[in-house]
């Protein structure tokens, strides 16, 4: 019987049609993405943004072994904070970070409790949440290819049409 999914470093089964890892980042002003982008210039990281909370995770649906950049502000603490804390149980190969004013430093040791990997108030902090971005994209599993599409490569016949060809 095949295996319908493909194993994470952690051994977490993810489908096998999700896509490879993003890196999303959710805000509403694009300030924060205008930081990272200047951050991560060396490494050509490609940022996705989304506008919302709900566009970000339906994104993440998409991708479920992302990373993903939240903006945490007081209209929408209630729901990123509940999203944050059921980020291990519904993509468990995915990983947050969460970046907010700095009159919402407070947050922190509640955001990293939840499981946020990173807190930033300063966009001069970007760069340790850069490097995790990266880290996080390099050694996130890619889904293997069409189990068909597989074999066919596997098979011999461009060495069999370069014979023929002689």
């Amino acid at each position: 019987m095949r295996d319908e999914g493909w194993k994470t470093a952690s051994h977490e089964v993810i489908p096998v049609e999700a896509g490879p890892a993003r890196w999303i980042v959710c805000e509403r002003s694009g300030r924060w993405a205008v930081g990272l982008r200047c951050a991560a210039a060396p490494l050509d990281l490609k940022i996705h943004e989304t506008r919302s909370l709900s566009d970000g995770w339906e994104r993440l649906r998409q991708y479920p072994v992302s990373f993903v950049i939240a903006e945490l502000t007081t209209a929408n603490a209630d729901a990123l904070l509940g999203r944050i804390a059921s980020l291990a149980r519904d993509f468990p190969a995915a990983r947050a970070a969460v970046v907010a004013e700095r009159s919402l430093a407070e947050y922190e040791g509640l955001v990293r409790e939840l499981g946020a990997v990173w807190f930033a108030v300063s966009p001069r902090e970007l760069g340790p949440l850069v490097e995790l971005a990266r880290r996080h994209l390099e050694r996130a599993p890619s889904p293997p290819s069409d189990f068909v599409a597989e074999i066919w490569n596997s098979l011999p016949w461009e060495t069999f049409s370069t014979r023929r060809a002689r």
